[in-house]
C-alpha cells in the first residue's frame, strides 16, 4: 500500500510543505512541495492565519495518510522558537482535526534518516532529497526540501503502518531508539504534571 505523507517544516515567516508517496519498499515519489510565506510586518495573529490556511489547503488538496512535523527544539533565539512552536501547533491541530496520523521528528533524526549523518548541513539534505526522489536538481528553498525530508523520514521510520493499524499491533513499525527515548521522556514528564 502506498503511503502519502505530508511533511511540514514549521516557520512563522516560511513554512515548508512537502508531499511524497512512499511504497512499502521505501521508494519515494514526489507529489508536491511549496512554501507558505507570511509578511514579517503583519501582526502575529494574521501571520498565523496565513500559515494555517496554507497548511489547511495542502491537507485538503493532497489528502495524506499521515503528517510529519519537525519537533520543536530549544534554540538560543526565543522569538524563533516561539514562532516555530506556534506554527507546529497549527499543523498538529489541522492534522488531528482530520483524524490523520502525526509523527514528530527532530532535525537530527531527519538528517540521519536522509543522509545517514545526524549533523548534515542543509545542502547535504537537499542533495539527498533530490537523489531519493530522482529529481534533476535539489528542491528550493531549503524549507521545502526540509519538509520533503520530514515526509520521507516519517515513512521510512515507522509511518508505513496502515491507517487502521494501532501502534504496537502486529505489523506496526517499531520506534527508532531516538523515538523510544523521547516517548519515555514524555511519559515521565506527563506523570509529573
Amino acid at each position: 500500500m502506498t503511503l502519502r505523507v505530508l511533511g511540514i517544516d514549521p516557520g512563522l515567516t516560511r513554512c515548508g510543505i512537502g508531499v511524497v508517496d512512499v511504497e512499502p519498499n521505501r521508494k519515494a515519489v514526489l507529489v508536491h512541495y511549496s512554501v507558505v510565506r507570511s509578511d514579517i510586518l503583519a501582526e502575529i495573529d494574521q501571520r498565523l492565519l496565513v500559515i494555517g490556511r496554507g497548511i489547511d489547503a495542502a491537507l485538503d488538496e493532497f489528502t495524506p495518510n499521515a503528517v510529519a512535523v519537525e519537533r520543536v527544539f530549544a534554540q538560543h533565539n526565543l522569538r524563533t522558537v516561539m514562532g516555530t512552536a506556534q506554527v507546529s501547533g497549527l499543523a498538529l491541530h489541522a492534522a488531528a482535526r482530520r483524524g490523520l496520523q502525526v509523527g514528530l521528528h527532530t532535525p537530527s533524526e531527519v538528517k540521519a534518516a536522509i543522509t545517514g549523518y545526524g549533523n548534515a548541513d542543509k545542502k547535504q539534505v537537499q542533495t539527498m532529497v533530490a537523489r531519493v526522489l530522482s529529481l534533476a536538481e535539489p528542491p528550493q528553498p531549503a524549507d521545502a526540501a526540509d519538509a520533503l525530508a520530514l515526509a520521507i523520514c516519517h515513512a521510512w521510520r515507522g509511518g508505513l503502518r496502515a491507517p487502521s493499524t494501532a501502534p504496537g499491533a502486529a505489523g506496526a513499525a517499531a520506534l527508532t531508539p531516538a523515538q523510544a527515548a523521547w516517548a519515555r521522556a514524555e511519559k515521565t514528564a506527563r506523570g509529573r504534571s
